[in-house]
């Protein structure tokens, strides 16, 4: 029994590397540029919350997951673990469910499990990431604070461990499609209040939003895409089925641009194997072919103004 949970955990372990690694490729493909200030940050140690801003769904978490050096947890809307399969891959990926009054009064009581397993973790030295305002809106402007945030630190330091807080402000150019200039802005809260009662937590919310919105710098660069460009032209057809494959699917919502980054994250293989495989048919020298599906996500980046 031992062994077998050991050899899952490090499957799970090894997948969920491989996956950061292939969302760095992704990453660097689908935004035009990421503007990292505070470098130095994303290498902190020992028990450490994060907190940030929501204006672009599951891709905020990717974006920031992604520059950490550590594995980083972070709590999620509760209605995308309902399916058995999509839970076992969101708790793979380090996803928490946390669950609003929206969703239904019979979800709630499960929320308390979300922040035992924060407070958990934290203790344990590992990093929690935790969108404070408890909503997702595709906007740069911050949106009211929830009570939730506060309660896990509330309950943290009442083990006596306090964790490095960190403020992540993270904004956008554009909330549809790729070729997004991203500004990702982490700073630490250098003197963490204790908290007590409800008068300490909205002193605390104040204190986040204050710092929060400094690290929220709007890119005001425009998205351009050189139309010309003989690789724009290969791309187009498979980008404009994906994309309106995806915005139909996500109508009305605020996934448009997680789902169609993860969708192209997993597609651009296929479409590059497809490549292959149309050039294999024309006889093209296997060394050529690898030539070009290598240089063509590189000149596919030079397409992007």
């Amino acid at each position: 029994m031992t062994a077998s949970f050991v050899m899952r955990f490090f499957y799970i372990y090894r997948v969920v590397q491989l996956l950061k690694i292939l969302i760095q490729a992704g990453l660097w493909l689908f935004c035009h540029k990421i503007h990292l200030k505070n470098k130095q940050l994303f290498k902190t140690k020992g028990p450490l919350l994060i907190i940030a801003n929501h204006p672009n769904s599951f891709l905020d978490a990717i974006i920031i997951g992604s520059y950490y050096k550590r594995r980083v947890y972070f709590l999620a809307r509760g209605d995308a673990f309902k399916k058995l399969i999509h839970r076992f891959l969101l708790e793979s990926l380090n996803m928490i469910p946390v669950y609003r009054l929206r969703e239904g009064k019979e979800f709630l009581h499960l929320n308390d499990y979300a922040f035992s397993k924060s407070i958990e973790l934290l203790s344990k030295g590992y990093a929690v990431l935790i969108f404070i305002e408890g909503v997702c809106v595709n906007s740069n402007e911050l949106q009211p604070f929830k009570k939730g945030t506060a309660r896990i630190l509330e309950g943290i330091q009442k083990i006596n461990t306090h964790p490095t807080v960190h403020i992540a402000g993270i904004a956008f150019n554009q909330f549809r499609g790729i070729g997004k200039i991203v500004n990702l802005v982490v700073s630490e809260m250098k003197i963490v209040p204790p908290i007590q009662n409800s008068r300490d937590r909205v002193v605390f919310n104040q204190i986040v939003f204050d710092q929060l919105k400094e690290n929220i710098l709007i890119p005001t660069v425009p998205t351009k895409f050189n139309t010309n460009n003989f690789i724009y032209k290969i791309h187009q057809p498979f980008y404009r089925l994906i994309k309106n494959f995806v915005a139909k699917k996500t109508n009305n919502t605020v996934f448009y641009d997680s789902v169609l980054f993860s969708v192209l994250l997993f597609a651009y293989p296929l479409f590059l194997f497809i490549l292959f495989l149309v050039l294999k048919l024309f006889q093209f020298p296997i060394t050529i072919i690898l030539i070009i599906l290598f240089a063509l996500p590189i000149a596919a980046k030079s397409v992007q103004e």
